[in-house]
């Protein structure tokens, strides 16, 4: 939770480019950010692979107008408009893109390659038919923020009578890596055009997924017995429904908004 998911960059710098905020190379250089390189592959009318500039513009050109993210878990299609193959794919790779417009979903399959520290990732988003159908389960911004404070404010006060929170090098890291992020700036947090609710509500939702990441990565912590955990464990699944429902309602705040103002 705490990374941005590929499909969060995708569909916020193609709405940016669509709305002619940003170039098509400057788009796909965001898109594809640490990564090596992103392709995208079943886009009608090409063969094969194609770079994500130019299916950027293909995209358009068959007619889509926006884009929305996914980010489906067992149990739980957030984001997602069918049909069952597209969700299937969405859910095995935990995120996708839905556009609005033309009925296409691109849902990304990773593949990494190198040593630790050199890592080499590339990326292949496959273009697959969606439903035009409204998203499931997916809050307005005004919603999202509501039950991230609230979500916020229950799993604080049960993770830390368990103490699941402790510190430790691998909670120190990651609040440093999150401070860092901080520091430069919500302009990085969403692309430009998105509404400063959105930026504040998926900012807030990053913060949740730093306590989730943290209470995870050290193990029990201090919930030592099995009704600890177990306490710990539905504090912390409600709060990360919350925190990925919000991250989907910030991204796809730019067609919302769009929408209701035709």
């Amino acid at each position: 939770m705490l990374c941005e998911p590929r499909s969060g960059r995708l569909a916020a710098w193609g709405n940016a480019l669509l709305a002619g905020f940003v170039s098509p190379d400057d788009a796909a250089l965001a898109i594809v950010g640490e990564d090596a390189v992103h392709r995208v592959e079943g886009l009608p009318g090409e063969a094969g692979p194609v770079g994500l500039t130019l299916a950027l513009g293909r995209l358009r050109a068959l007619g889509v107008t926006g884009y929305r993210v996914a980010l489906p878990a067992p149990g739980h299609p957030l984001g997602l408009s069918g049909p069952p193959a597209f969700n299937a794919r969405a859910l095995d790779a935990e995120e996708a893109v839905v556009a609005t417009g033309a009925p296409y979903g691109l849902v990304p399959e990773v593949h990494e390659a190198g040593p630790a520290g050199d890592v080499h990732v590339e990326v292949v988003w496959h273009c697959l038919a969606v439903r035009e159908a409204p998203p499931a389960d997916v809050p307005s911004l005004g919603e999202a923020e509501r039950e991230l404070a609230e979500a916020l404010r229950d799993a604080t006060e049960v993770l830390s009578r368990l103490d699941v929170a402790a510190s430790g090098p691998v909670a120190e890291a990651a609040i440093d890596a999150y401070r860092a992020r901080a520091e430069r700036g919500s302009a990085e947090t969403l692309a430009p055009g998105y509404p400063p609710r959105a930026v504040r509500v998926l900012e807030l939702a990053q913060r949740i997924g730093l306590l989730i990441s943290v209470a995870y990565e050290n193990g029990h912590g201090g919930a030592v017995s099995a009704s600890e955990i177990a306490a710990r464990g539905e504090a912390l699944r409600p709060v990360e429904r919350v925190a990925r429902r919000a991250q989907v309602a910030a991204y796809n705040a730019y067609v919302e908004e769009r929408e209701r103002g035709r």
